[in-house]
């Protein structure tokens, strides 16, 4: 009976096994395969741009409402839609501003 090394071990935490060097490496090729997919899948959705609310651009800077009204005025946080009143904002432009940049000033933003 053959037994994926990696459920074994989930199964059985504390089992000792005598292994041949070829399961060791079969099951060490899983855990790179499984770690670079999951590695892969958070790059991706870190690449994905979300967009947040005014309230939570207020809450990530600690900055007022009045603040990123005149952020909005002077184009150095630009919302990106307007739905029904409310302002979206790219959280990628909130980091730069956390990191001491200027979002206003990213390639391909026209004021």
């Amino acid at each position: 009976m053959k037994k994926n090394l990696i459920d074994l071990s989930k199964e059985c935490p504390d089992l000792i096994v005598q292994i041949r060097l070829g399961d060791l490496l079969e099951a060490n090729k899983q855990l790179i395969a499984l770690a670079k997919h999951e590695l892969e899948q958070e790059i991706a959705d870190s690449k994905a741009e979300t967009y947040i609310s005014r309230e939570k651009v207020m809450e990530i800077t600690g900055k007022s409402s009045t603040t990123i009204w005149r952020w909005q005025k002077i184009n150095y946080l630009v919302p990106v839609s307007s739905v029904g009143g409310t302002y979206r904002y790219r959280m990628s432009d909130v980091r730069r501003i956390m990191e001491g940049g200027d979002p206003a000033a990213q390639e391909g933003d026209a004021a």
